[in-house]
């Protein structure tokens, strides 16, 4: 098995446009039938101190089974580790064990990018991303490599290294930086809700466009854009039952999912059904999406000779 540390795989150069065509390729042979997808197990104990995930999904194409753990601890300081394992499901032989933070960080923003591209309204032409975390920094290349026709950029954030960081990450482009979150959000075709869970933003249905889409991948956006939408779109209806429950009305209730992703890169569903649609989209991780960028590193390392081959069960 090869072992893959985080300095392994930052040494390997994606560009967005490459990260998007893996992860739309793993939503396509997931919507085919080709790929597994099981909704994630959660363990958390009772005072909240920490979240533990698994997934085990399978991919179809490539013929690989994998698994994902996920460990968050955040007392006094927060951690956050999270590896993932594939397996050859032809030969019956282990192919990689690696740290997985990295390629969560690019699949992240890939299907964010997937959703505007396929629910933004036509004639789109303006962008805000709320957040300027890791999620935060990735949006904007990912974004406009699927909407080249974006022309205003802008950020609403407080952290005076996080706006830096996003502008730095579209050279050659102007990003606004905005104080007014609701005047910006009423300007704004496409709105990005990727801040941390401290964040003060929490954008209100009336304040969007009434053809707006809003895209939900961490915090900064309120309940009432998922419950006051026309139409409501995931990546996964049922890891959105899983994931999203803040966001449950007042009887615990989530808003029905009109549309998963999958089924709308092939055709199968619609994401608008009518002109002037209000349109939330949750993008909760799959693991087949994972798998799939997973094992597209995996053989980039493998050609390049890069990691540690260990004999684990030796």
């Amino acid at each position: 098995m090869r072992v893959l540390t985080r300095s392994d795989l930052a040494k390997i150069e994606l560009g967005p446009a490459e990260v998007i065509a893996v992860v739309e390729e793993a939503y396509r042979a997931l919507a085919a039938g080709l790929s597994a997808n099981p909704s994630k197990l959660t363990l958390q104990p009772p005072d909240g101190h920490s979240v533990s995930y698994a997934m085990l999904g399978r991919d179809g194409t490539r013929g690989v089974v994998a698994f994902k753990t996920s460990y968050r601890f955040h007392t006094r300081r927060e951690c956050y580790y999270t590896s993932l394992a594939l397996y050859d499901d032809a030969s019956g032989l282990p192919l990689a064990l690696m740290d997985c933070g990295g390629i969560g960080a690019m699949r992240t923003p890939a299907a964010s990018a997937l959703l505007a591209r396929e629910c933004a309204a036509p004639g789109s032409r303006t962008a805000l991303v709320i957040g300027t975390g890791v999620q935060g920094r990735q949006a904007l290349p990912y974004l406009t490599a699927t909407m080249p026709e974006l022309e205003r950029l802008m950020v609403f954030g407080t952290h005076a290294d996080g706006l830096r960081a996003v502008r730095d990450s579209m050279p050659g482009r102007e990003v606004e930086e905005v104080a007014d979150l609701r005047s910006a959000v009423e300007q704004a075709d496409v709105v990005l809700g990727v801040a941390g869970p401290s964040t003060t933003a929490a954008v209100q249905a009336d304040w969007l466009r009434p053809d707006g889409l809003c895209v939900l991948v961490g915090y900064g956006l309120a309940p009432s854009t998922l419950h006051r939408a026309d139409r409501v779109l995931a990546t996964s209806a049922a890891q959105m039952a899983v994931t999203g429950t803040d966001l449950a009305d007042e009887h615990g209730v989530l808003r029905p999912v009109d549309a998963e992703l999958p089924d709308v890169l092939v055709g199968r569903a619609e994401a608008r059904s009518g002109g002037g649609q209000r349109i939330f989209a949750y993008n909760s991780g799959l693991v087949v999406t994972d798998i799939a960028l997973g094992h597209h590193f995996a053989r980039a390392a493998e050609e390049r000779g890069m990691g540690q081959v260990i004999d684990l069960w030796r």
